[in-house]
C-alpha cells in the first residue's frame, strides 16, 4: 500500500474512536485534557535534558507527534503534555502505576518486560555496542577477556554482554552501574576497560565525556534492540490510539523529518529500520 493510501485509510479510522466509549488512560486524557509522558534525562539522542531546558531527542519528537494525533482522535483542541522525568530503573514502574501514560525514551521491547507493561509498534532498531579507551588496543569483545566491562544495571545490554561472554567462553567481569554517567566516569578513570550500552546511546555519552577523542566504539554489535513506546499493560484503547498515530507518522514524510533531524549525519535509515516503519504503517 502506498503512503497516500495508508494515510487515507488512517484518516477514515481516526474518526471512529468516538463511536466507542472511552476507557482506561484515554478516558483520563480526555477528561483532563492532558497526557503524562515519561522521559529520560540521560538517553541522548533519544530522550535527554540539558539543564532546565525542556526534554528533547528523537523519541521525544516522535511522541510529541503521537500526542498531537491523540488530541485529534479525541477532538481535544489544546492537549497539555506533562513531562515526567524517569530513570532507567523507574521507567516501567511509572507507567505501570499510572504516574505516566507512556514512556518515550530508549526502551527495548522484550517478552519479560511485557509481564509488567505493554509496547507500541517498533519506533527504532538498535544494538548493543562496546566503548573502550582508544589506547587500549582492543578490537573486539575477545580482547577484553580478563577485564571489567561496565553496564547499566537491569538493562538488556547487561544480559547481552553476559550471554556473549558465556557463548564465547570469555572470563571478563560484568560490573553494573546505576546510570550511563557513572559507567562513563568509570571508563574514563580506567576502573573498567569498557562500557557496553546501545550504540547510539554510547555516541551520545561520548559527547559529554571529558576527552571524547580518547574513546572509541568497537565494530561489534552484540544484540538486537527493538525500541517501542512503553504503555500500560492491558490498555488496548491507548495502544490502538498510539499505533494509529505511529501508522500515520510512518506513512507520511514526518518520520523522515524526525530521523533527518537526529541522525541525518549518519546517512539514510538502515534497511531494517525502514522495514520496521513500513510494517508499522498498519492499514485500517
Amino acid at each position: 500500500m502506498t503512503r497516500l493510501l495508508a494515510l487515507l485509510a488512517i484518516a477514515l479510522f481516526t474518526g471512529s474512536i468516538h463511536a466507542q466509549a472511552l476507557d482506561g488512560r484515554l478516558k483520563k486524557i480526555a477528561e483532563t485534557k492532558s497526557i503524562a509522558i515519561g522521559v529520560r534525562g540521560d538517553a541522548m539522542p533519544f530522550s535527554f535534558m540539558m539543564g532546565s531546558s525542556p526534554p528533547d531527542g528523537f523519541t521525544v519528537d516522535l511522541c510529541k507527534r503521537v500526542a498531537q494525533s491523540i488530541a485529534r482522535q479525541l477532538k481535544i483542541e489544546n492537549l497539555k503534555i506533562d513531562w515526567v522525568l524517569v530513570t532507567v530503573q523507574s521507567r516501567f514502574d511509572v507507567v505501570a502505576k499510572g504516574s505516566a501514560d507512556m514512556e518515550c525514551g530508549a526502551s527495548t521491547i522484550t517478552l519479560s518486560r511485557m509481564r509488567q507493561v505493554d509496547f507500541s509498534s517498533i519506533t527504532f532498531v538498535e544494538s548493543t555496542g562496546v566503548m573502550v579507551k582508544a589506547t587500549s588496543g582492543a578490537r573486539s569483545l575477545a580482547d577484553l577477556s580478563g577485564g571489567r566491562i561496565g553496564v547499566i544495571r537491569g538493562t538488556t545490554n547487561e544480559r547481552a554482554v553476559m550471554a556473549q561472554l558465556k557463548r564465547r567462553q570469555l572470563s571478563a567481569t560484568v560490573v553494573p552501574f546505576g546510570s550511563s554517567d557513572e559507567a562513563m566516569a568509570a571508563l574514563e578513570a580506567e576502573r573498567v576497560v569498557a562500557f557496553a550500552s546501545d550504540r547510539l546511546l554510547l555516541v551520545g555519552a561520548v559527547a559529554k565525556a571529558k576527552d571524547p577523542r580518547s574513546l572509541t566504539l568497537l565494530p561489534e554489535q552484540l544484540s538486537f534492540e527493538p525500541y517501542g513506546i512503553v504503555l500500560p499493560r492491558g490498555d488496548a484503547s491507548l495502544r490502538l490510539a498510539v499505533n494509529t498515530a505511529l501508522a500515520q507518522i510512518y506513512g507520511s514524510a514526518e518520520i523522515d523529518e524526525i530521523f533527518k533531524r537526529w541522525f541525518g549525519q549518519f546517512g539514510p535509515p538502515p534497511a531494517i529500520l525502514e522495514a520496521a516503519y513500513l510494517l508499522g504503517t498498519i492499514p485500517d
